[in-house]
């Protein structure tokens, strides 16, 4: 089978579409016939070789943590998924990813594919989608009537921040450059505004940090914060901040696989409550320019790659 591996750790040029024996599911475990996986950014940076402390991975490696595909074969002791199911998930971060026809998955982590979009395009779900949740709910207990701000709602996981937060009935304030703000008033934030948050002027219950910021500038988001808020920061590389003295939490989020919540999420989009983007799809063999793209910041929004 075909597959996209690198051997070193390096820039996009280390990637390398080549041939590789077709695994076999051990027990727990199936296998699936690739329909497609997603770009992350945190694909670059295991790529990068820049988490190989928290993201150990062995080389040679696959990349691609979203699985969107067909289930082709089962191991031992499988019994809630069957072949032939469409499944998506949220693959093991250190284990080898979904940039290949096939790849290995614990069943535990999968759940149905939405009926109602193209197989391919479910792969933009997994990692993106209960990022959002996660940060949202998990995390950041929000409730219907509570503010929450947004910041960097343009990327992928914003998208589906905001949807979420308005769909439970929260007001939503996002952060949005002039070419993503359309799009983001689209998926339902009542107010947007541009990447100062002076417009702010009323206190918030929860701040989600999407953004690269710098450590002064995930501070002075606590200052927008009211008495016992929280600010959940996803720019896991810099610690969020917090103010014990308001009793405002600061919450570094690692996002992990929950196939209950998956489904959550699946469902919704079967019902079209929650909407799926693609900014565009590529073949397998075009993933190293995809990488080339995100790391020059030329990445034009989510991005799935199809075996």
């Amino acid at each position: 089978m075909k597959a996209v591996r690198f051997h070193e750790f390096g820039g996009p040029e280390v990637l390398r579409h080549e041939d590789v024996e077709q695994p076999a599911p051990g027990p727990g475990q199936v296998r699936i016939r690739v329909a497609a996986t997603s770009f992350n950014g945190v694909d670059g940076n295991i790529r990068a070789g820049y988490m190989q402390g928290p993201i150990p991975v062995e080389l040679p490696h696959t990349p691609g943590i979203d699985v969107a595909g067909t289930v082709d074969a089962l191991g031992d002791g499988v019994s809630d998924v069957a072949v032939g199911d469409r499944v998506i998930g949220f693959l093991p971060m250190t284990g080898n990813g979904a940039a290949a026809e096939y790849v290995i998955a614990p069943a535990e982590i999968l759940t149905g594919a939405p009926a109602n979009i193209p197989l391919a395009d479910a792969a933009a779900l997994p990692l993106v989608g209960l990022t959002a949740w996660q940060a949202l709910f998990d995390h950041g207990k929000l409730t219907a009537g509570q503010r929450v701000l947004i910041n960097g709602a343009g990327g992928a996981v914003g998208g589906y921040a905001v949807q979420l937060a308005k769909e439970i009935g929260a007001h939503v304030i996002a952060t949005a450059g002039p070419r993503s703000a359309e799009r983001v008033k689209a998926a339902g934030a009542d107010e947007v505004i541009g990447h100062t948050t002076a417009e702010v002027t009323e206190p918030v219950d929860l701040v989600l940090n999407l953004a690269p910021i710098t450590p002064d500038q995930l501070a002075a988001l606590l200052t927008l914060i009211r008495d016992g808020g929280t600010l959940v920061n996803t720019t896991v590389w810099m610690p969020a901040p917090s103010d014990e003295h308001r009793g405002v939490r600061g919450i570094d989020l690692y996002v992990r696989s929950d196939a209950d919540q998956l489904a959550d999420l699946a469902a919704r989009v079967g019902t079209g409550e929650l909407r799926v983007e693609i900014a565009q799809r590529v073949g397998l063999a075009d993933l190293p320019t995809v990488h080339a793209q995100a790391a020059a910041g030329e990445l034009p929004g989510k991005t799935v790659i199809l075996a």
